[in-house]
C-alpha cells in the first residue's frame, strides 16, 4: 500500500456519510436501496459516495440484475490495518517520546 492510497482512502473517509456507510457495511453486505433509505440523499449522490469509496478498495459492489450490492473489502481493509499497526509499532521500537512543548 502506498501513500497516495493512503490519501485517497483518509480523503474518502472524510465525509460523513460515507463514513456511516462503511459502519452500515460492517454489518454485512447491503443493498444500495438499503442504504438509500437511511439518508437523506439522492439516488446519484449515494452513486457518487459508492464510486468513492469503491475507487479507492475500501469498498466492493457487484450487480445483480439491476440492483447493486455493497460490502467492505475485507482483505484491503486489513492491509491497511496492517499498515497502521506497522506505524505503531516503529514508533515503539525507535523508543520516541512525545514532544515537550517544542
Amino acid at each position: 500500500m502506498n501513500m497516495m492510497e493512503i490519501a485517497n482512502i483518509n480523503k474518502a473517509l472524510s465525509s460523513p456519510v460515507r463514513l456511516q456507510i462503511i459502519a452500515m457495511l460492517a454489518d454485512g453486505e447491503q443493498c444500495a436501496c438499503h442504504i438509500l433509505e437511511r439518508f437523506e440523499i439522492t439516488q446519484p449522490t449515494l452513486s457518487h459516495h459508492m464510486h468513492v469509496l469503491c475507487d479507492c478498495h475500501l469498498v466492493r459492489d457487484r450487480k445483480e440484475g439491476r440492483w447493486h450490492y455493497y460490502a467492505l473489502n475485507e482483505d484491503y481493509i486489513r492491509c491497511l490495518a496492517s499498515f497502521f499497526q506497522e506505524l505503531v509499532q516503529r514508533e515503539k521500537r525507535a523508543g520516541q517520546t512525545p514532544c515537550d512543548g517544542c
